[in-house]
């Protein structure tokens, strides 16, 4: 059985290969020693044909997990897939192929697979490996994880924070996401925050006694997200990126140190990095094309502090520069990703030859 997760949004897609994970765990083999995951982004041919291969009459079903091989520098590795699991012979074992960098989209009227670009560009892609893409995408079991729309997002805020023995309004789901942004990551991360603050909050005791009265439960409301909830907006990520603008090394160093020394996780401040950059490549985009800060804000979804703020940094930089940063932290995180270097190590590296 061969199954497909991708798409932009790969925290949904995440939270459904866990779930198969689970499931096979619970259902198949609850020590899961039939549960094999490899780095499809390093990995040869022949380990994953020897993972996949069918197993014997006296082994038990199988679950192998192939993660980014359409990120693998040997493309060549794809064709071999795809001739491979045309010819190979029905097997029980469950094959799952996760990607964290491929989506659909539409270009003249046709859907059409495309990596995700770091530097804000998608790149279609090569005909070898769009024709291994396009045969995983008609097998019976395949899903494409696009990205939630802010309405959207807000809906599925509301169905994860019931799902955590909590709750949240409609207007502070909103508040929430329109704070963040479609990041599942980062809302997932910030309702874990929420959830944990009105579980330990003392007026929760007295909450809880109303609700036994009213019927009402305790929610997280719009005044919770607003003092809790920092935002992709964080003065802190706008300060490096100034510093950065005017080629301040030594204050950009300072204050990515600072960051970390506060407990930033590494991952997260990498992300900030990507969003920061993939915004003012847009606005300065948007800039050049003649729209006003009302329009950029409208049209790019941004919060109008963020427009603002954009707007002024964007001016000290240029489209090429721009779209170079966003190459450059697109390889630190393929790099980190595919075990051949680290978060802090890239960043600084960046910082310094600015």
């Amino acid at each position: 059985m061969l199954i497909f997760l991708y798409g932009e949004d790969n925290f949904r897609s995440r939270l459904k290969l866990n779930e198969l994970k689970d499931k096979y765990r619970r259902e198949v083999d609850k020590l899961g020693s039939g549960l094999k995951v490899l780095a499809g982004a390093k990995a040869a041919f022949s380990e994953i044909a020897a993972a996949v291969s069918p197993s014997s009459l006296l082994s038990k079903k199988r679950l192998i997990v192939v993660e980014d091989v359409f990120l693998n520098k040997d493309q060549a590795i794809l064709e071999k897939l795809l001739d491979y699991f045309k010819k190979r012979e029905t097997s029980d074992n469950i094959i799952i192929f996760w990607e964290s960098g491929l989506k659909l989209k539409k270009i003249k009227n046709v859907m059409a697979p495309m990596f995700i670009g770091g530097d804000g560009q998608d790149k279609p892609l090569n005909k070898k490996p769009a024709e291994f893409f396009k045969f995983l995408t008609k097998q019976k079991y395949t899903s494409g994880f696009n990205r939630l729309s802010n309405t959207e997002s807000a809906d599925w805020a509301k169905k994860q924070a019931a799902a955590r023995g909590g709750k949240i309004s409609a207007k502070a789901a909103e508040l929430l996401v329109g704070l963040v942004g479609v990041d599942g990551w980062q809302i997932s991360n910030e309702l874990d925050k929420l959830i944990s603050y009105k579980a330990a909050n003392p007026l929760r005791l007295v909450e809880s006694e109303a609700s036994k009265l009213t019927g009402a439960e305790a929610d997280i409301e719009v005044e919770d997200v607003r003092n809790l909830v920092q935002g992709n907006f964080s003065e802190n990520i706008f300060a490096l990126t100034d510093a950065l603008s005017v080629r301040n090394k030594a204050l950009a160093a300072k204050l990515l140190s600072e960051q970390l020394e506060a407990g930033l996780d590494e991952g997260r401040l990498l992300n900030m990095f990507v969003w920061q950059f993939r915004a003012l490549l847009q606005i300065k985009q948007a800039t050049e094309a003649g729209l006003s800060q009302r329009q950029i804000a409208s049209q790019l979804k941004l919060h109008p502090y963020v427009a603002q703020k954009g707007l002024a940094q964007a001016r000290n930089f240029t489209l090429p520069i721009l779209k170079n940063m966003l190459s450059r932290l697109a390889e630190i995180d393929y790099q980190v990703k595919s075990g051949r270097g680290d978060f802090l190590a890239g960043l600084n590296m960046l910082i310094a030859t600015i």
